[in-house]
């Protein structure tokens, strides 16, 4: 396929734009790409779309996370309203580079509850992704309008995380499992006994489901196109 093909827009969705080659990633077994993560958080937050809910993009996620000034860095979080959100969930990415807008080669996500003051890391890949999970974690603690943050905000690395096969999956993992936790937040649980969502996540996270994921988001972003 040329590059001007690839690069053809076929679809905007709210502040996304997709692309032809989006849809090429998502017929085959590649890694997903910044793009179809950000789709696929928007679509969830259509489908919960509760104002104490939040489902941050990749590229935010990635400044939140790497910005080397901390009232850069105040100025820029202030419109996701994060002190009012029960629930936030950040895609994590193992991308050092901040000149590389779209480097790295593996997704793990970080949600936070606030009832509990926790952060949760699902990592599909044996916690690969801690170390960068947790400089995520430090960046936002202070900014999550709970005081004395350090003493009462937990970081917890979920260890029972369904566990993807090969290399490319990690991403339909992230998208999964936020779409489990963006369901048991809306129907109000059932909790594990720590209050969380482990138990809904093990049993919505299956091999069987990550193996539909890529043709249910490519139905999803076809029907989207034929909309238009």
């Amino acid at each position: 396929m040329g590059k001007s093909s690839a690069d053809e827009k076929i679809l905007n969705y709210k502040d996304v734009v997709l692309r032809r080659s989006d849809l090429d990633i998502l017929s085959g077994p590649y890694f997903l790409n910044d793009r179809i993560i950000e789709f696929y958080f928007s679509y969830l937050s259509s489908c919960y779309p509760s104002e104490d809910i939040l489902l941050v993009p990749p590229s935010i996620a990635f400044w939140i996370a790497n910005c080397p000034d901390t009232e850069s860095l105040k100025d820029f979080l202030e419109p996701l309203n994060l002190s009012y959100k029960n629930l936030a969930i950040f895609p994590v990415n193992n991308n050092t580079d901040v000149t590389d807008a779209e480097g790295g080669s593996h997704w793990s996500l970080l949600a936070f509850e606030r009832r509990t003051n926790t952060f949760v890391h699902h990592d599909s890949f044996g916690g690969l992704n801690s170390g960068h999970a947790k400089r995520l974690y430090r960046a936002l603690l202070g900014h999550m309008g709970i005081f004395n943050t350090a003493s009462t905000c937990k970081y917890v690395e979920c260890p029972s995380t369904p566990q993807q096969v090969n290399g490319y999956d990690c991403g339909l993992y992230v998208a999964a499992i936020a779409k489990a936790v963006c369901g048991w937040h809306e129907s109000g649980g059932p909790k594990d006994e720590d209050g969380l969502w482990f138990s809904a996540v093990n049993e919505q996270v299956t091999p069987s489901i990550i193996a539909h994921m890529r043709s249910n988001i490519l139905e999803l972003i076809r029907s989207l196109m034929d909309r238009k």
